[in-house]
């Protein structure tokens, strides 16, 4: 136990010894390529030792920008496909914005002939690298047997997630927090860690304190009142603390803002995307001659009601016998292009429309459907907060979450969203959605039998 407290204090060391590592590799060569090829027979104007130094220096600072964006830094939390992915997307865009700063120094699009290979080689290091680096990791740090304290609601949903992470995390025991105190304070001694469920507060505080004392990493559950107590302005005008709660939404300073940002991206989408809304009409019809385009009925800021569009992926008339349902995995409803459209997220793309008319955002809670949003406040009354902001094409439940994410927990992410907002954190949403969009676990539709709502 010792000596894993010991190793514990030097993990963020390890850690920056990885990324330190990755990035001086990457930008070797990089350095490789620019001075070997770009500089020397392509520009006309080559660049001297200062110069040189330079573009190194802003391909290095690029390159940690996407990475710390896109995770590629996570090393022991994400698994090794999703950690690679993660910093192969990164050198990927680094590349592309590479490229462009060439042709602009150059004044015109240069043979990008050498990135490519160069691309290759950056990727096969990433691949043994990390790898390497990820098997003495978990060597050093081997999973956490931990202790699950349950709570009042279901929390089979975290216990699945966190089995399914046994390289990092090991569930060895279940506890209600009903159980006498003194019981589970001589289970917690057992273990390396412990996680507290969705509990009251009472026996929550008195178990957090307990593992805080006797130095045992403990992992918590946030409550709703957690989520917006976090995010409070502290206010020390008196000798005793207090924490204010502003629970009004955005300000109107940065609903402006919000509207610029909107309409200026949505514009942006709009052009870019208009070849992948040929393609998608054109697939689309061409299935079974329906409609291209499905409206339906959804909720915005305070409660609004508003038609929604999205590129049709289901027969027509699905929900004629089956009602309002949430899809499935392998749902027989969903046409052929429509698995490709809904698995890389491109259905949603019409929404463009409806945020440059100012029904939706770019970046918001994702707009629920009337009549499940009242089903769902049924067992979460709470839902109803996360309408203080305009619904949103993607958002903080679409990148941290995953389609089947239960609602409550959907709710906590819109919630933190909503009070922590910034245009910043719109920035690095909208930058993180592409990478989310090929990742089949932020995708995947309700498993039969498990579409509980909590």
């Amino acid at each position: 136990m010792r000596n894993s407290r010991i190793r514990e204090r030097y993990k963020r060391l390890i850690k920056l010894s990885f990324a330190v590592i990755m990035l001086l590799g990457l930008c070797l060569l990089y350095a490789v390529v620019w001075s070997g090829y770009y500089n020397e027979t392509i520009l006309q104007a080559p660049f001297y030792r200062r110069g040189n130094w330079m573009m190194v220096l802003i391909y290095g600072i690029l390159l940690a920008f996407f990475m710390s964006t896109y995770g590629g830094f996570e090393i022991g939390y994400l698994k090794n496909g999703n950690l690679i992915y993660s910093q192969v997307i990164s050198v990927l865009f680094t590349n592309i914005v590479t490229y462009l700063q060439i042709a602009v120094i150059d004044r015109r699009l240069v043979n990008p002939i050498y990135l490519l290979p160069m691309t290759l080689a950056e990727i096969a290091f990433i691949i043994i690298w990390t790898m390497l680096f990820q098997t003495v990791y978990r060597n050093m740090f081997p999973p956490r047997k931990m202790l699950f304290v349950e709570g009042d609601r279901k929390d089979y949903h975290l216990r699945d997630k966190m089995n399914a992470r046994d390289d990092k995390y090991q569930i060895c025991e279940v506890i209600s927090y009903k159980s006498r105190m003194e019981d589970i304070k001589k289970k917690i001694d057992q273990y390396d860690a412990v996680v507290l469920g969705d509990m009251p507060s009472h026996e929550r505080n008195l178990l957090l304190k307990y593992c805080y004392m006797s130095e045992i990493r403990t992992y918590s559950v946030p409550k709703i009142s957690d989520v917006l107590l976090r995010s409070s302005d502290e206010l020390n005008i008196f000798d005793t603390p207090l924490m204010l709660s502003r629970n009004i939404g955005l300000s109107i300073e940065q609903e402006w803002i919000k509207r610029a940002e909107d309409v200026l991206i949505a514009s942006l989408m709009f052009v870019l995307f208009s070849p992948i809304f040929l393609i998608a009409a054109i697939g689309i019809k061409c299935t079974d001659n329906g409609p291209v385009f499905y409206k339906q009925e959804r909720l915005t800021k305070n409660g609004k009601k508003f038609m929604i569009y999205k590129f049709r992926t289901m027969i027509v008339d699905a929900e004629k016998t089956s009602g309002p349902v949430l899809a499935t995995d392998k749902d027989p409803r969903v046409l052929p292009i429509g698995k490709v459209l809904r698995a890389t997220r491109l259905d949603e793309l019409p929404q463009i429309v409806n945020i440059l008319k100012g029904e939706m955002s770019v970046v918001g809670p994702r707009p629920e459907r009337p009549d499940i949003a009242a089903e769902i406040e049924k067992d979460v009354p709470e839902f109803s907060y996360r309408l203080k902001v305009k619904s949103g094409l993607t958002g903080y439940a679409q990148v941290y979450g995953k389609y089947n994410t239960t609602f409550y927990d959907k709710l906590k992410l819109d919630l933190m969203y909503i009070r922590k907002y910034s245009l910043l954190l719109d920035l690095k949403l909208i930058l993180m959605t592409p990478k989310i969009m090929f990742l089949k676990e932020s995708t995947e539709g309700v498993v039969e039998g498990k579409n509980s709502i909590l």
